[in-house]
């Protein structure tokens, strides 16, 4: 897999998930732990970098007149609910673990479970000429299935990067590993697709 035209789709690796007093940190405590999940992320945005991929943020913000004005339910509705992905407030920041630095992309508009919808995501992948995207965050079986079925559907060679996400259970997570991911071209390690990669002579 050419480096030069790969990205690395970082899905809500936000506090409201990630840290302990995030509003949704409970829900995907264990499988973090189980999966190393940030840890692996962490070197997932390094290693991928080094090689010369694209690494793109993906945060979820809440838009509750939107959720109103479609009648939107489940677990977005319930999100805005609880409070959480409040524009502007601490759970809504990316973690420190994986800040931006020079070259990321941060996508924006993201407030419905794929990346892709009513987003900047698709527009950054087109200008840096991506033809593959590997897909990590939250949740495995919700958002980061989602933007995997929705590259797959826009002509992008898609793998999810399953030891650097995490969602509700063990169940789920394997339930997606074999049920799912492989119609939507197929799951790695981070090691393994850090492997995959040729360095990039761009």
């Amino acid at each position: 897999m050419n480096a030069s035209d790969t990205a690395v789709v970082l899905i809500e690796f936000q506090n409201e998930f990630c840290k302990a007093s995030g509003k949704l940190h409970e829900l995907v405590a264990d499988e973090m732990a189980r999966l190393k999940t940030i840890s692996h992320a962490v070197t997932l945005a390094g290693k991928a970098r080094e090689k010369g991929c694209l690494v793109i943020h993906c945060p979820f913000v809440s838009d509750e007149p939107w959720v109103r004005a479609h009648g939107v339910r489940g677990i977005i509705a319930d999100a805005i609910e609880d409070g959480a992905f409040v524009p502007g407030q601490w759970g809504t920041q990316l973690i420190d673990e994986l800040t931006p630095v020079a070259g990321d992309q941060v996508v924006s508009g993201k407030r419905a479970l794929s990346g892709f919808v009513n987003t900047t995501l698709n527009d950054i992948l087109t200008s840096n000429g991506i033809r593959n995207i590997a897909v990590a965050g939250f949740l495995s079986n919700l958002c980061v299935e989602s933007t995997a079925r929705s590259a797959y559907d826009r002509g992008y060679q898609t793998c999810v990067i399953r030891d650097a996400v995490a969602s509700g259970s063990q169940a789920n997570q394997e339930y997606v590993e074999r049920e799912i991911y492989p119609f939507l071209g197929g799951s790695m390690t981070t090691d393994q697709f850090i492997e995959s990669l040729t360095q990039s002579t761009a």
